[in-house]
């Protein structure tokens, strides 16, 4: 059915207020014909029909949906980049720093970043909010048990210090946890806060359409202040960043002008 997929993706909006049209669709399509290949559905329809009377189905959509791929210090050269020019520039300037980290997923990111800041300010200056459309992304984040090859790339020091070994798994310290804010929020339908001197959106943006990418680049721009930076993911360049109000700062760092 030619028309399957358009359907289900106004039903799914309808049901999740997650517009399926602002992704790439053979990526997308591709990733949920599988799934409901797996569970027995010949077409969309009947898949989205099961979805309305089995939450869990709906869940497992969801969870295919929202690409969760995270770990700490992810690409951590890029990492390095923060914390030996953009946050010393920053702080220079400013002890109180606005940090978003959108499109969160589990936690490793924004986590990482309280850990960065952590050798610069005391945790209780520390404030990142964070924020993913997936609930059950977010409470995993809340819980803050990852498993080793979450910290493949974390230095030494840092697990030693926040981590702790339990079994297979490792769980943060409550005072890394204290430092970050979890929210519910749709990156395209939701008003974005202002003056943020920092907002990170790493791992994403590769998923969404040009016209997406193009929509978000503008809000992001908007929800900076002037001298604020964007820290996209290390496949996600900017190559007209002048076209959204940027200019490139370090690679995969976009400043506001």
């Amino acid at each position: 059915m030619p028309d399957d997929y358009q359907a289900f993706i106004v039903s799914i909006k309808k049901k999740t207020g997650i517009d399926l049209s602002l992704y790439k669709e053979a990526q997308m399509k591709r990733r949920l014909t599988s799934l409901y290949q797996k569970r027995g559905f010949r077409s969309f329809q009947e898949f989205f029909q099961a979805m309305n009377t089995n939450s869990e189905l709906l869940n497992e959509c969801l969870d295919r949906m929202t690409i969760n791929v995270s770990e700490f210090y992810r690409n951590r050269k890029r990492w390095e980049v923060l914390e030996k020019k953009i946050f010393p520039r920053m702080l220079a300037a400013n002890k109180r720093l606005k940090i978003w980290s959108a499109a969160c997923s589990t936690g490793e990111e924004p986590y990482t970043i309280a850990m960065i800041l952590s050798q610069f300010l005391p945790l209780s200056q520390i404030r990142v909010l964070a924020t993913d459309i997936d609930e059950k992304a977010i409470q995993k984040a809340k819980m803050g048990v990852y498993p080793e090859r979450s910290l493949e790339e974390v230095p030494l020091e840092m697990k030693t210090k926040y981590f702790t070994k339990e079994g297979d798994f490792y769980r943060l310290s409550d005072e890394i946890k204290r430092t970050v804010q979890f929210r519910k929020e749709n990156l395209f339908s939701d008003p974005f806060e202002k003056n943020y001197d920092l907002i990170v959106c790493r791992n994403v943006l590769i998923y969404f359409t040009e016209e997406a990418k193009d929509l978000l680049y503008k809000k992001f721009n908007a929800a900076l202040k002037e001298g604020g930076v964007l820290f996209v993911g290390s496949t996600e360049q900017i190559f007209n960043p002048e076209a959204y109000g940027f200019e490139t700062e370090e690679p995969f760092f976009y400043r506001k002008l």
